[in-house]
């Protein structure tokens, strides 16, 4: 009995250091800018970090030069089928989290484990804005066509279909009456997760972003007065 407790013992205070490691590692990785260059000429498009307090979303204009977005992802794969919408919101996370767990009371054990260990599959959730406001967890930044261009590569990049082509995931999960689901590719996983993905697009596109995240937090450090 005294080798079980002292077993169990070293067990729990594994764990724990672990937590306490994964955390720490985190706070800092995520807040210490990661290496970009620096873009001051042709800063003509405007995009967002947006967050809902766990999960963050790039926020893109639905058209320009570079990219018609409705196109990509059909108004029609929307419950309400509007058009016209100015602004699409773009994140990836695990298919399991975005269908099955609508709000955190939802969350069962078997998903929250799927997702930790990277056992899931992805999706891409895509929802249309008339507007957006700027506030504490959503931010404006001015980048230029040539960064433009990287995010929408790195979008495009992600989706599990063949280049300009996107898989729409059939199910009424849906969170409102202007967003869908999108087959992905990766798994999400305690090392990587939603705000992973979208701190490496930021990266990629030579935006402000943390050496690696995992939170949400961190990746909005880099954008709290920042223009």
């Amino acid at each position: 009995m005294k080798k079980v407790l002292k077993v169990l013992g070293y067990f729990i205070l594994g764990l724990l250091s672990f937590c306490v490691l994964y955390i720490v590692a985190e706070y800092s990785l995520s807040r210490i800018s990661a290496q970009r260059r620096e873009i001051n000429v042709d800063r003509t498009v405007q995009v967002f970090v947006k967050s809902n307090g766990v999960h963050t979303d790039i926020v893109l204009p639905v058209v320009n030069e570079e990219m018609d977005w409705s196109q990509l992802f059909p108004y029609e794969n929307t419950i309400g089928k509007h058009h016209g919408y100015q602004y699409v919101g773009i994140g990836w996370g695990d298919k399991g989290f975005y269908l099955d767990t609508p709000e955190w009371k939802d969350l069962k054990a078997s998903t929250a484990f799927i997702a930790a260990f990277g056992l899931g599959q992805s999706a891409i959730h895509v929802t249309y804005y008339n507007t957006i406001q700027e506030d504490e967890l959503c931010f404006s930044y001015q980048i230029s066509r040539s960064q433009y261009h990287d995010l929408v590569q790195y979008i495009k990049q992600s989706l599990d279909g063949k280049q300009n082509q996107a898989i729409l995931v059939n199910t009424n999960a849906q969170y409102g009456d202007s967003d869908a689901f999108y087959e992905a590719k990766g798994a999400y996983s305690m090392f990587y997760s939603c705000n992973t993905w979208t701190n490496n697009a930021l990266k990629k596109a030579d935006m402000p972003a943390g050496i690696w995240a995992t939170f949400d937090k961190g990746i909005l450090s880099h954008y709290k007065n920042k223009q």
